[in-house]
């Protein structure tokens, strides 16, 4: 009773052993999780407010159904959970995930356990939940409570209403253990001790994460990096971090600007007190506030619950970490005062925390939930940001612009903003029980009707089913997890594993030329001063072959010859590219879709006298002329006299100036981080806000990098918000090849720091290629977004050097056939199509995060009068116009004023009347103002006509 039933039909029942044969029945249980499909199809008003329930309470006492409880109750030292985690894993597929985020610095993996109906994938409108144990490895009753809960979670999913509801309303991760070295340090019995606390480093990972107050001294472990990047990944909404030592729920903000014990409060306290609170009364113990009397008598928390700060101070701790940075709420719950007990108190934990850690999760659907959609096409918009009155802790959508923010009962102003539209604020009630679901429709900045005219607004066109497929690799590509795919289903791939000197590496583009020459065309772009040769690989399935409907790419690195990461990076890439041509779909349709020249080492003279393990070293780095080939461009190229070094020379002539590109991926070394335009300083940056997304992009998909923390020995407090800087604000100079390829290019470059060593041994380059391969498959997606183009004129005529301004001040140019296509930050974009002899077109289009836009520009007017441009003639023509009748005005005034004249003389002869003199005057006085006033009127009118006409 109260299950869907299920039938199963044509069972075989064969000789010998009985034929196993399972049930699964699905409870009558209204899942959480929104339907995808309805959403999308008829997505909710702008005025929708839905209360949304929170999963089901658990079953009453009198209820007949009991859900299964874990037996398996002891320490599981590594081995051992790796195994337990991989079992239930394999036991139950259709709703879990094994997966590792990183490596401890003994390089032990730090698996997490995901459950959900829909494992691997992040449902629209789903909250995404974690649990964190082991922290500090000596405090193990977190670890083996999250083992526990994985095994009450699988076990009673579509038996148990309560468990059944959660897993198929919320995204769940656990990592058991985030500190499995200093677990295998601690010893059972640990009551206070320290032995396994910190990592194999002996650093104390909850010290280890930047702080708001303090500068964080110690160097970012494995495993903090490792878990900050995590949670950059998942749009987690609440979580709670698992440690041993007291019995308290503790919350935000875990220390203050004094560095004393004082409550330090967050924007969100009442939240967090809320949070808190739903952990701690079920927990009976923790509830009376006084956990260990015998360790520490006068200590004391009401409810079980206390501000992190007023407790003490811990700068540095992960909590405040994830609320500052990320969407996250997060707690610290200290689960017993013991923290190794023995194994066979571990029931008694289970059993005091199994409906805490239930109704914690629930939490996790409180408060407002929805969905930031466009008003145009109503697609969900990625990064819009959600704005709570009076709370000064903003929450930004993720990629189907849903998005999650928790609070308690009472009356708010929410904010639903973005880039490129105009802002929406509803009144919303939030009631004391589940949350409520609030939707925010956006429109477009500056989208005015005129005359029954709109802007016209662009979407990519699916009409050709080809078109679709590719368009739809595209979002695949963009979505989360879409490059790891790509990987995973990859036939091939060969990590670099030693340096390739001049010789070593013109033989291996000469193989991969010879090995796949329907793919690849093998040029060299001039030579350096040591007559070397600077290659160049393209691959494309028409190699050196015009395809101007097809965006290009290059990646370029070795202009500092003590740099060489970036050269070996590219020549892993060109491989594994052909390698998985024809074999890999995706990589397939990327290469018969893109046009890709890899450039591998500029400054080859310099590459040759570097030396291995020069981390510092700065032999190579020029070029044979001691030339620093990245000073070396012209910044005014009209003035250019061709005086340049001879690599200078053959990338401008032969790669920048004659090849129409529309992304430039440059890889240099000594620091982990992008660089964008401009280097040269107090330049304007035109386009920066397009530069700057294309650097975030691939900082992005770093494991490292977007943490903005390079962590370089010479430089190990030096801190890079996100991962990405202007390059000016970094190290300024002049003469550098980004500046010069988007100045005269017309082509965005980001300049990509791999390494804080120059020249690492070639032992880390297998980890440096699997660090930024996804990140390099990245720029390979995003070179098919911004805008697509073609421009005719109205008989269909394709025209070619049109000038296309962007935002009015960036411009590009149309290729042969009328194409064009430049790279975009997402959002409302202007754009003003200029041709020699048509008029001058305006539109507007959108960029979206995950797919290209497309525009058609079709010059309907021609611009010419008897071969002259028409805003000439029309001038031209109103100037003689007004000449023609101002000149007659003034031939009628002198006309009017002799012939008044004439008449005063005849009248003082006839009567020498002064009165009837002085009156005649008057009148002949008023009659040339009426003249005049007259005349002027018709020359105003004449200008207005004329303006009017060169308008239109």
């Amino acid at each position: 009773m109260g299950y869907t039933p299920v039938t199963k039909e044509n069972i075989e029942v064969k000789e010998g052993a009985a034929t196993e044969m399972d049930f699964f029945l699905q409870p009558v249980v209204m899942p959480l999780g929104l339907n995808v499909t309805q959403f999308t199809a008829t997505p909710a008003p702008v005025s929708t407010v839905t209360p949304t329930p929170v999963p089901a309470e658990a079953p009453s006492p009198t209820s007949l159904h009991q859900p299964i409880q874990p037996v398996d109750f002891r320490h599981h030292h590594f081995s051992d959970m790796e195994i337990f985690l991989r079992r239930y894993a394999s036991e139950y597929p259709n709703i879990t995930r094994l997966y590792s985020v990183g490596k401890s610095v003994e390089l032990r993996e730090l698996y997490v356990m995901e459950i959900s109906d829909n494992p691997g994938n992040h449902e629209p409108g789903e909250p995404e939940f974690k649990y964190i144990g082991n922290m500090h490895g000596n405090e193990v009753v977190g670890r083996e409570l999250l083992l526990n809960l994985i095994e009450y979670l699988c076990k009673n999913f579509g038996t148990d209403p309560e468990v059944t509801d959660l897993v198929q309303s919320t995204r769940i991760h656990i990592m058991p253990s985030m500190n499995p070295d200093g677990y295998e340090k601690s010893q059972e019995g640990d009551r206070g001790g320290t032995v396994g606390r910190n990592n194999s480093n002996n650093y104390d990972l909850n010290r280890n994460f930047p702080d708001q107050f303090f500068h964080v001294v110690d160097p970012p472990q494995p495993e903090t990096l490792a878990v900050m990047t995590w949670l950059k990944t998942y749009p987690f909404v609440l979580s709670a971090n698992l440690h041993g030592g007291s019995l308290v729920v503790n919350y935000p903000f875990d220390d203050d600007e004094q560095g004393v014990a004082v409550y330090s409060r967050s924007p969100d306290d009442d939240v967090f007190q809320q949070l808190a609170l739903s952990y701690s009364k079920e927990n009976r113990k923790m509830y009376q506030g006084s956990p260990c009397k015998d360790m520490y008598p006068t200590e004391y928390f009401p409810h079980g619950i206390t501000n992190g700060a007023h407790w003490y101070n811990v700068p540095g701790g992960m909590q405040d970490w994830n609320y500052l940075h990320t969407n996250c709420f997060e707690v610290t719950i200290e689960l017993g005062c013991v923290k190794y007990p023995k194994a066979e108190d571990l029931p008694k934990y289970w059993e005091q925390n199994r409906r805490s850690l239930l109704q914690f999760m629930k939490q996790v659907h409180r408060g407002v939930r929805g969905f930031v959609l466009d008003a145009t096409d109503g697609r969900g918009i990625l990064n819009a940001t959600i704005s709570v009155a009076e709370i000064d802790h903003p929450v930004t959508t993720y990629k189907d612009g849903d998005f999650w923010r928790l609070l308690v009962q009472g009356t708010y102003k929410i904010t639903a903003s973005a880039r490129g539209y105009d802002p929406v604020t509803k009144t919303v009630e939030v009631g004391s029980k589940g949350g409520v679901q609030v939707n925010f429709t956006l429109s477009r900045t500056d989208i005015k009707v005129q005359e029954g005219k709109t802007p016209i607004l662009n979407t990519p066109d699916t009409s050709d089913p080809n078109e679709k497929e590719f368009e739809t690799l595209i979002k695949d590509l963009s979505a989360e997890n879409g490059l790891e795919h790509l990987l995973l289903t990859s036939s091939g791939d060969v990590p670099p594993y030693r340096y390739r000197p001049y010789k070593d590496l013109s033989e291996f583009l000469r193989a991969l030329y010879l090995n796949y020459p329907l793919i690849t065309n093998l040029t060299s772009l001039g030579q350096s001063v040591e007559f070397r040769q600077i290659w160049s690989l393209e691959i494309s399935n028409k190699p050196n072959q015009s395809e101007p409907e097809e965006p290009k790419i290059r990646f370029v690195a070795g202009i500092h010859g003590n740099a060489p990461v970036g050269t070996e990076l590219l020549l892993a890439l060109a491989e594994f590219l052909c390698m998985n041509y024809k074999k890999n779909p995706a990589v397939t349709k990327l290469i018969d879709r893109t046009r890709i020249v890899i450039v591998p080492s500029l400054n080859p003279d310099g590459r040759e006298v570097a030396q291995e393990r020069g981390c510092t070293s700065k032999i190579g780095q020029t070029n044979t002329h001691g030339r620093d080939l990245d000073t070396d461009f012209p910044s005014n190229y009209s003035r250019y006299s061709g005086a340049r070094e001879p690599e200078t020379k053959a990338i401008i002539e032969n790669l920048i100036l004659k090849q129409d590109f529309s992304l430039s991926v440059a890889l240099d070394g000594g620091s982990l981080l992008v660089t964008y335009p401009y280097d040269k300083p107090e330049q304007t940056v035109e386009n920066k806000e397009t530069l700057k997304h294309l650097a975030s992009l691939y900082a992005n998909n770093h494991p490292l990098m977007h943490l903005g923390q390079p962590g370089c020995p010479n430089k190990s407090d030096e801190t890079i918000p996100g991962g990405v800087i202007q390059g000016s604000e970094w190290h300024s100079h002049l003469g550098s090849m980004k500046d010069f390829s988007v100045t005269f290019g017309h082509c965005p470059e980001i300049t990509v720091y791999t390494s804080c060593c120059y020249f690492p041994s070639a032992g880390q380059l297998p980890s440096l290629w699997a660090d930024h391969r996804k990140s390099l498959l990245s720029m390979l997606v995003e070179v098919h977004k911004g805008v697509h183009g073609f421009v005719q004129d109205k008989s269909g005529k394709a025209i070619s050097k049109a000038t296309i301004v962007l935002n009015d001040s960036l411009r590009v140019y149309t290729k042969e056939g009328g194409y064009f296509h430049v790279l975009l930050a997402p959002g409302l974009h202007n754009i003003n199509a200029i041709a020699d002899g048509y008029q001058q077109k305006h539109v507007k289009v959108l960029v979206r995060h995950d797919a290209p836009s497309s525009v058609f520009i079709v010059f309907d007017t021609e611009n010419r009068i008897f071969g002259l441009p028409r805003e000439l003639v029309v001038t031209v023509a109103g100037a003689s116009m007004s000449a023609l009748v101002l000149t007659a005005c003034i031939i009628w005034c002198v006309c009017s004023i002799k012939s008044n004249r004439h008449k005063d003389g005849f009248h003082r002869l006839r009567q020498h009347h002064d009165d009837y003199e002085d009156e005649i005057r008057m009148m002949s006085t008023s009659s040339k103002k009426s003249l005049l006033s007259h005349e002027f009127q018709d020359e105003t009118d004449t200008e207005e006509e004329t303006l009017y006409s060169s308008k239109h």
